[in-house]
């Protein structure tokens, strides 16, 4: 199974300078390596074999293979639950005359849902794990690796301490020449979180949409039935069925139009039923987790929340010093120093503190 996951290996990869957080990469790589895993798999003949195999007499199969693939087949979603090998041939799948005598019987309307949606879920997926992706590749264009340009030379490994302070100087320098103009930086950084936010939201609905409204509440009624099957009727069945109908017409020997109705086989179907039952729970994880985390996001506003977050991050500084430094830091300065922070050796950081003191709010304040 390895070829099968070859081509997106690379997004695996670890950065080595983290310019962002845990729910930001849960959505530009998590998720996006998730729905390009599952374009890919559903691209696999070897696995699943043809997407669609209809069945009728007097058309080549081929034929019937490929029409029915273009124009979308169907089912009937009320008669999912019927009696297979008695009331239907398979669940939603009845002969028209039949269909008709129900309605007689019971002065009810079997409405006809059409299923196209086979024809796009591999390009679905790969739109959806771009769009994943959008605010990752916008973070980056504003980010400009200003991070990994303060932390570069201070991660590297020196021969001497003299050269080590040296470089935490010239970072001391560089930011204190800085202050208060990094604002801009962390306000890029919050909107992109808060595209994340309302991307998976949209990417939910949008998949409804794509399923003709059949994805919204898919998850909590397949766990239902998993639970208690007795109505019979299940949805998986209802929205990805594995056998359904396709009408096709043709002329006869004398003229006279006749229809021919396919039983046509979906494969893949056994998939997608598994694939959207976990993309709605994980749709719904990541918007839930991504709310906390736009809760937490306005948390840093507050200075006090803001000096223990950094404090958490600086363990080995004094905790004078870096309460003193998060007093004259605004939002910005104290974003660029959280993720300095992620970035640097404790003990480096910790030295970074020690010279950063006193550069910001003088000596007096130095224990």
């Amino acid at each position: 199974m390895f070829d099968l996951f070859g081509a997106i290996h690379h997004l695996l990869k670890i950065d080595q300078v983290k310019i962002d957080n845990l729910i930001f990469t849960l959505h530009y790589r998590v998720t996006a390596i998730i729905l390009l895993a599952f374009s890919i798999l559903v691209t696999k003949r070897q696995y699943f074999g043809d997407p669609i195999d209809c069945m009728v007499d007097a058309i080549n199969s081929n034929t019937i293979d490929v029409f029915c693939w273009i124009q979308s087949t169907y089912t009937i979603p009320a008669l999912t639950g019927g009696v297979v090998g008695e009331e239907v041939a398979h669940p939603g799948v009845a002969s028209r005359v039949s269909i008709l005598q129900k309605n007689d019987e019971v002065g009810e309307e079997y409405v006809i849902r059409h299923h196209s949606y086979y024809q796009w879920v591999v390009l679905f997926f790969f739109f959806q794990a771009g769009m994943f992706y959008i605010p990752r590749y916008m973070w980056k264009g504003w980010e400009g690796e200003r991070v990994k340009s303060l932390v570069a030379e201070l991660n590297s490994p020196v021969s001497s301490s003299e050269i080590r302070k040296k470089r935490v100087s010239i970072a001391v320098d560089y930011f204190g020449k800085n202050l208060h103009h990094h604002n801009l930086y962390a306000y890029q950084f919050f909107v992109c979180e808060v595209l994340n936010f309302v991307n998976v939201i949209g990417q939910f609905y949008l998949t409804d949409r794509f399923l003709d409204l059949g994805f919204a509440k898919y998850g909590p009624r397949v766990l239902n039935y998993s639970q208690d099957s007795s109505s019979g009727h299940d949805p998986m069945d209802e929205i990805f069925p594995k056998v359904t109908k396709c009408t096709f017409h043709k002329f006869g020997p004398s003229g006279t139009i006749m229809r021919h109705d396919a039983l046509c086989v979906l494969p893949l179907n056994i998939l997608n039923q598994k694939i959207f039952v976990f993309l709605w729970f994980w749709f719904v994880l990541v918007a839930v987790i991504s709310a906390f985390g736009l809760l937490y996001r306005l948390a840093t506003f507050s200075p006090g929340f803001r000096h223990l977050l950094l404090r958490g991050r600086s363990r080995l500084a004094s905790a004078e010093k870096v309460e003193a430094v998060s007093k004259e830091c605004q939002i910005g300065d104290w974003f660029i120093l959280y993720l300095m922070a992620r970035n640097m050796d404790p003990y480096v950081f910790k030295e970074f503190i020690n010279t950063l003191t006193p550069t910001l709010v003088g000596k007096e304040h130095v224990s």
